[in-house]
């Protein structure tokens, strides 16, 4: 009876550690997202990714229309090209016309959409779009972008509820960009790239010295283990011969 009475507890708490287990590992629920590719700074220019996953099983994703800020428009808005996607661009006149760098610009892009040439995002994949952007306003600390994800089966999906601060998630959130503080360098762009080069010059030296540092550890590591190899040896050898002489 203590025998089986342990089994069961055993078994109860083989279960309990499986349903655990199984209740950390599932997935979080995704939706449409935007990160940006390095820092987005206010003030400054950035790259930043729409991450768009296909949570259908039995269709694919082959449309996603991202709407831009309308209380914070951007002057400069360039999409990469996304390989089996083609992009739209629509542009939209503004009733008060934008200055920067000194000139007025009359229109400014509203919406970028992007449809599949082919198969789209299928079912278990996702797909990044990204989109260079700028200038990145000062007055705000993030950016909230209204995405529609339209599937092939018609379904379309609207990311555009506005997440608040001190409330739950809501259950189709909009993509929202946090904007870091503003850096003295406002067209960082080319400042960075000039940085990423210098930073991978020195990569290169660290690395190099790492590579020797490396060698000379191994022929170190290399020389100690022969020694220590003949040394067993050795002790192997002298204690054959004490028993020997202890026969003797």
């Amino acid at each position: 009876m203590q025998i089986s009475r342990t089994a069961s507890r055993v078994t109860a708490a083989v279960a309990v550690a499986a349903a655990t287990v199984l209740a950390v590992s599932v997935p979080a629920f995704a939706h449409v997202s935007v990160q940006p590719e390095g820092v987005a700074a206010k003030g400054g220019y950035a790259t930043v990714d729409f991450k768009v996953p296909n949570e259908r099983d039995n269709a694919s994703t082959t449309k996603i229309e991202v709407n831009l800020p309308a209380d914070h428009l951007l002057a400069s808005v360039m999409p990469q090209p996304v390989p089996g996607w083609s992009v739209k661009v629509t542009k939209s006149k503004l009733d008060k016309p934008l200055t920067v760098h000194g000139e007025k610009i009359g229109e400014a892009v509203t919406k970028v959409t992007w449809t599949a040439d082919g198969k789209g995002i299928q079912p278990g994949y996702f797909q990044k779009f990204p989109l260079s952007l700028g200038a990145l306003p000062e007055d705000t600390d993030q950016l909230v972008f209204k995405a529609i994800q339209t599937y092939s089966n018609k379904e379309v999906v609207r990311w555009i509820e506005v997440p608040q601060e001190g409330q739950d998630e809501p259950e189709n959130p909009a993509p929202t960009l946090a904007l870091s503080a503003a850096t003295d360098d406002h067209h960082g762009t080319a400042a960075a790239d000039d940085d990423d080069a210098k930073s991978g010059d020195k990569d290169d030296a660290h690395q190099e010295a790492a590579a020797g540092s490396d060698g000379g550890t191994d022929t170190t590591a290399r020389v100690l283990g022969i020694v220590g190899i003949v040394i067993g040896v050795a002790g192997v050898a002298y204690g054959v011969l004490a028993g020997r002489r202890r026969t003797a």
